[in-house]
Formats: C-alpha cells, sequence, structure tokens
C-alpha cells in the first residue's frame, strides 16, 4: 500500500481494531451539567467526529470517584448510575456512526480548580502547584496548597480507578485511557519536583512511576484480558509547559519500560510546550520534535521501551506531519486536538485529498471552554 494510505490502514489496539490510524484527542470542554452528567449536547459533539471519520475518540478527562479527582465545575464523572446512563446516548451515539469511543479517566489531584465534592486538594506532597489555574476552565487565581496523600488516600485513588473502569465498561466505552499526563494526580507522583515522599512513591524514578503502574495493573484486573486499556504520558504539563524529565532517555526507559509490563495494550504520548494554553490537555508542541532538544522523539521513546502501540499527539493536524511519524513507526495512531476542533471531519477531508481548516482558538476559547452551537 502507498504511503500516503498509511494513516488509513487499520490498526489494533488490544482486542479491537480501528478503520484507520486517525484520533480525536482528549480535550476538556466543562460542559456537562453541574453534577457531571453528559448532555445531548456532548451525545451531538462526540457523534459528529465519528461521522467525520475519525477510528477512534477519547473523551475529555473524566473524573473517577467523589473526593479529590474532579478537576473542573462542569466536568463529567462516570461515579453513579445517572452519569453512566448518560454516557451510554454518547457511545451509542458514535457507534450508530461506527466508530469507536474511549473514556479518559482523570484524577486531578493538586491541580484541581472546582470541585463540587471537597473544599481541599490532594498531591503526592504538600507542594505549591506553579503557574495559574486556568480561567477558560473557570479558575482564577493560583492553585491551592495541597494535602499530602496518605496511604488510605492513595488507596482510594486506585479504587477510584477501580470503580470507574467497571462503569465504563457498563456505559459501552470500547476502552479506556488512564490519565497519567499533563501535571494531574499521577503525573504529580511521577514528577520528581512535586513529589518529595520519602515512602516506596517517592524518591527514584522507579517509586515515583509506582503508582502509575499499579492503577494501570489493577484497572487490567477489574475489567478482564480483553477489553482496551491504555495510558496517557507527558513531560509538560497544564502549568509547567517546559518540563523535562532530569535523566531525559533513562527516565524514558525506567518510565516506558514498566508501563509497558503493567498489562497496558497501548501508550499514549503529547508534549505541549509549543502552544501554551489553548487546549493544553489536547494538544501541544510538535510530537515530531525531539524528546529533549536532540534525540528521539517521546513517541520513538515510547514504542523503544515500551513495546506496545503509540498513540502520538502534538502539532499533527499537517497531514504531512500526521503521515510521517506513522510512516516511522513511531506512532501506531495520532490524535488531534487542534484539527478536530477546527474539522471534525478532519479524517475524511485528508483521505479525500481535501485541505483541512485551520484552527481559529478566538473562536473555540472564548469566554470559554465549553461547546458552542456553532461547533454542529
Amino acid at each position: 500500500m502507498a504511503n500516503k494510505d498509511l494513516l488509513f490502514e487499520t490498526v489494533t489496539l488490544g482486542s479491537i481494531t480501528l478503520d484507520n490510524r486517525v484520533g480525536v484527542a482528549p480535550m476538556t470542554r466543562t460542559s456537562a451539567t453541574p453534577e457531571g452528567v453528559a448532555t445531548d449536547q456532548m451525545v451531538d459533539y462526540y457523534a459528529k467526529f465519528a461521522r467525520g471519520g475519525f477510528g477512534l475518540i477519547i473523551t475529555e478527562g473524566t473524573y473517577p470517584d467523589n473526593t479529590y479527582s474532579q478537576g473542573y465545575f462542569d466536568q463529567p464523572g462516570i461515579i453513579d448510575n445517572e452519569q453512566v446512563k448518560a454516557w451510554k446516548k454518547v457511545t451509542d451515539a458514535v457507534h450508530q456512526e461506527g466508530g469507536r469511543i474511549f473514556v479518559q479517566l482523570m484524577h486531578a489531584g493538586a491541580l484541581s480548580q472546582g470541585n463540587r465534592f471537597v473544599s481541599d486538594t490532594l498531591g503526592p506532597s504538600a507542594v505549591q502547584p506553579k503557574g495559574q489555574q486556568m480561567k477558560v476552565y473557570g479558575g482564577d487565581g493560583t492553585f491551592p496548597l495541597p494535602k499530602e496523600a496518605t496511604k488510605e488516600d492513595i488507596t482510594e485513588i486506585i479504587k477510584g480507578f477501580v470503580e470507574a473502569s467497571k462503569n465504563a465498561k457498563e456505559a459501552g466505552f470500547d476502552g479506556i485511557e488512564i490519565h497519567g499526563a499533563n501535571g494531574y494526580i499521577l503525573d504529580q507522583f511521577l514528577t520528581d519536583y512535586t513529589n518529595k515522599r520519602t515512602d516506596e512513591y517517592g524518591g527514584t524514578t522507579e517509586n515515583r512511576v509506582r503508582l502509575l503502574v499499579e492503577v494501570s495493573s489493577v484497572v487490567r484486573e477489574v475489567v478482564g484480558k480483553e477489553y482496551p486499556i491504555g495510558i496517557r504520558i507527558s513531560q509538560g504539563k497544564i502549568n509547567d509547559y517546559y518540563h523535562k524529565w532530569a535523566d531525559k532517555e533513562k527516565d524514558a526507559e525506567i518510565i516506558f519500560g514498566q508501563l509497558g509490563q503493567a498489562g497496558l495494550d497501548f501508550i499514549h504520548v503529547t508534549e505541549f510546550e509549543a502552544w501554551q494554553p489553548a487546549f493544553p490537555e489536547g494538544e501541544g508542541t510538535d510530537a515530531t520534535d525531539s524528546a529533549f532538544g536532540d534525540g528521539p522523539t517521546l513517541a520513538a521513546l515510547a514504542k523503544k521501551y515500551g513495546k506496545l502501540p503509540v498513540i502520538a499527539n502534538g502539532s499533527l493536524h499537517d497531514p504531512k506531519k500526521a503521515k510521517e511519524i506513522i510512516e516511522k513507526g513511531e506512532a501506531d495512531v495520532i490524535t488531534l486536538g487542534r484539527g478536530a476542533l477546527a474539522n471534525d471531519d478532519w479524517a475524511n477531508k485528508v483521505k479525500n485529498g481535501e485541505q483541512p481548516e485551520e484552527f481559529v482558538p478566538e473562536k473555540v476559547l472564548s469566554p470559554n471552554a465549553k461547546i458552542k452551537e456553532f461547533e454542529f
């Protein structure tokens, strides 16, 4: 098959086969009800991407418990029957259009800026988060100082991912992505300056990746071996765009190597230092750039050391770049944030040789990140 068609080959993630290698990246839209229930507007929003030819859709970060996980007001959750039933409408709509949809399970931890359940925040250590809360998601000012997670808190974090994973299957999702990126709770444990613990979850890179591995392993156990699960990993964060792992490729070897043995079906890598902070969860700097200024990309390192299928994200809305990273064998699937928002039919357009539209952030992000009527 000619190289120009590689994006539109089928690809397998775990037990399922996608129609092509083009996915929608997870992007926070804060468009659920105050109780975290997906709306009819969200049903239409996700269904349009399947209709537009995307082989995979990954939802916005969805909170998995009723304590510290919620990050934003009007963020969807997947913790009770009402939320599960609402998500079932979304998954049914996507499936009716021939698409596949994974839920992203996200615990915000110390970067929570809107939580209806608790007033304080939780982190691996009591370390003041860098940066400012994001106004497009309803935040303002600095992040509060989190309390340090106890062993009981860690147990509850894991339990939340477990219960939410069960609910995801009930809601009809085709798979699960564990959010281990962008500065949220699992990435806080992974990051040297936010994790000052002296127990088995702190110190060395092997210890700091432990919670990510434990969550991955228990989610695999509870959903069974046939249900697709993966994890999202980044260096940069919504509040620290330029962060890099201190030991560079040595850290990559440990992190991806450990995750590659945790029962996962894929690793989704993203960086986003190049365009702060339009949709920081969705997309970032060029995925074809080196991870550390020189040498291989983060996607290539994930492939090398994780030995799993890799999803790559970051400025791949240019079809040439999207094809290039697939052709090089550094990624098996690419995901789009900006490209998908500007073109809910990006996949169909590119397959037909048409040029996608450019993303205009002022349209989508003003005055906030909520889904707008004109998007349909």
